[in-house]
C-alpha cells in the first residue's frame, strides 16, 4: 500500500507523489513511516529525507521544518528542499568542504554567533552533499 507524500517549501512543491516508505530526519532521530502509520506531527532537522516510491530510494535534502502524518498522507513543510538527483555532487562536495573549514575557524573564535552560523551552514552543506550521494563521516 502506498502513501501520498508532498514536500512543500515557501516557494515550490519539491515532491508530490506516492511512496511505499519514507524516512524523515526528525528532531529526535530518523523516523520511518509506512502506510497505516499512526497520526503524528514532528519537527524536522536539517538533513536527508529518503523516499521509496518503488524499488529504489530517492533522497531529498530538507532544511528544517515540520512533517504531518495522517490517513496515509505525509505533508512535509520545510524552509528549503532539493531533490538529491538534481544536486551537482562535485559542487555539493566543494560547498561541504568550505563549510567544514569555516566551522573549524569559527570553533577557534570566541564569537558564539559566528559559530552558530557556521554550524548551520555546515549542516545544510552536509545534507545537500549526502542527498547527492556523497559519503560524509559524522
Amino acid at each position: 500500500m502506498t502513501m501520498k507524500v508532498r514536500v512543500i517549501t515557501p516557494d515550490k512543491i519539491v515532491w508530490d507523489g506516492e511512496a511505499e516508505e519514507v524516512i524523515l530526519p526528525s528532531s529526535t532521530g530518523q523516523l520511518g513511516v509506512l502506510s497505516g502509520h499512526a497520526p503524528l506531527v514532528t519537527a524536522l532537522n536539517i538533513g536527508v529525507m529518503r523516499v521509496r516510491p518503488g524499488k529504489d530510494w530517492e533522497n531529498v535534502a530538507v532544511m528544517g521544518g515540520f512533517a504531518e502524518v495522517e490517513n496515509n498522507e505525509i505533508k512535509v513543510l520545510v524552509n528549503g528542499a532539493e531533490l538529491g538527483k538534481k544536486i551537482d555532487k562535485q559542487k555539493a562536495q566543494a560547498e561541504y568542504n568550505k563549510a567544514q573549514e569555516q566551522l573549524d575557524e569559527a570553533g577557534k573564535s570566541d564569537d558564539k554567533r559566528k559559530l552558530l552560523q557556521a554550524q548551520q551552514s555546515w549542516r545544510k552543506a552536509r545534507a545537500k552533499y549526502q542527498a547527492a550521494g556523497g559519503l560524509v563521516s559524522l
